[in-house]
């Protein structure tokens, strides 16, 4: 008898054609939200330290941004605002000329086959930085839901495709799924934060969103970062509530999560490279210690290989190009 001859794997990696036809996960522009940040007045570009590559724009200049970001194949946005003023209840957030409204009504005009997404919560909004209505230094629930359900109307009265709740306000999908459907926007679809850890990976998009807590922190409402299982029942209850696609965040360092969640409940899943995870790979490249283009590749392809089927990241313009630059 024959012996058997040893496995050879690598018969599979010599040939570059033959890697990228056996390739199990392909990136792919489908799978990017670009995450953009406006500010009141106009010819605004400021650039935020922190996030090289990132600005905080006003309206017009959101508008150019998102034409380019439409010439180069991603299908959608996410908007955060910062107000011209703040107060104890974020009433800007939820104001028909609030700076959000008035952005969605700007790129829906000129780039109207732009997928717009709002992000819906408070701690832009708020003059104590903080994501919902306070009693004393306690953050109201309740009272709190109520006004991320007017926020998530007036989005969708001014031109949103897509809402995105980020609070981690307990039953706050059903209350905005409630509001929606009853002011006629059946239609418009939830995209829930539903396992937003309490991470420290979120320091550079304080700075972008100018939302740093005055007092204390999150871990009241976001997530503990050792839970798993609390994930999963965040994720049923969310839809459960209403949700369309559910969103893990961060996505880097909660890879685990990204997998269960898409194993077990199978819908459309979303994972947030947050603001912490770019700084670091740009810095990293910006002095010489990775090349960051490679790695930028390899940490979306992990997310994506951990089953997300699309990527909030700021990376998301250069990922479009190389893309292109690398299409056979």
């Amino acid at each position: 008898m024959a012996e058997l001859s040893i496995k050879r794997h690598r018969r599979l990696r010599y040939n570059p054609l033959v890697r990228d036809m056996v390739r199990e996960t392909i990136l792919q522009k489908n799978d990017l939200i670009y995450p953009l940040f406006v500010v009141p007045g106009e010819n605004i570009k400021n650039p935020v330290k922190s996030m090289p590559g990132v600005f905080q724009l006003s309206i017009d200049n959101l508008v150019l941004e998102c034409k380019e970001v439409a010439a180069l194949g991603i299908p959608a946005v996410i908007l955060f605002g910062i107000p011209e003023h703040k107060d104890e209840v974020g009433s800007e957030a939820y104001a028909e000329n609030g700076i959000i409204q008035r952005a969605i009504r700007a790129i829906k005009k000129d780039v109207p086959n732009l997928l717009v997404i709002t992000d819906v919560c408070m701690c832009e909004y708020t003059s104590h930085g903080h994501c919902g209505v306070l009693q004393g230094e306690d953050i109201l629930n309740d009272e709190t839901v109520t006004l991320l359900a007017k926020e998530a109307v007036s989005h969708a009265e001014a031109g949103a495709d897509m809402i995105a709740p980020s609070d981690m306000m307990d039953g706050r999908i059903y209350a905005i799924r409630k509001a929606l459907d009853y002011k006629g926007y059946s239609k418009i679809p939830i995209m829930s934060y539903a396992a937003k850890y309490a991470s420290g990976y979120y320091g550079p998009f304080r700075d972008a969103a100018e939302s740093t807590p005055a007092f204390g922190d999150r871990r009241s409402h976001q997530m503990d970062i050792a839970n798993s299982n609390e994930a999963i029942r965040e994720v049923e209850t969310d839809i459960q509530e209403g949700a369309d696609i559910v969103m893990v965040k961060p996505a880097g360092p909660y890879l685990d999560i990204i997998y269960r969640v898409k194993e077990k409940f199978g819908l459309p899943t979303a994972a947030y490279q947050v603001s912490g995870e770019y700084a670091m790979i740009k810095a990293a490249a910006l002095n010489g210690w990775i090349d960051g283009e490679r790695v930028m590749i390899e940490s979306l392809t992990s997310i994506k290989r951990a089953g997300a089927d699309m990527i909030l990241t700021y990376f998301a313009k250069e990922v479009a190009a190389f893309i292109d630059k690398n299409r056979k």
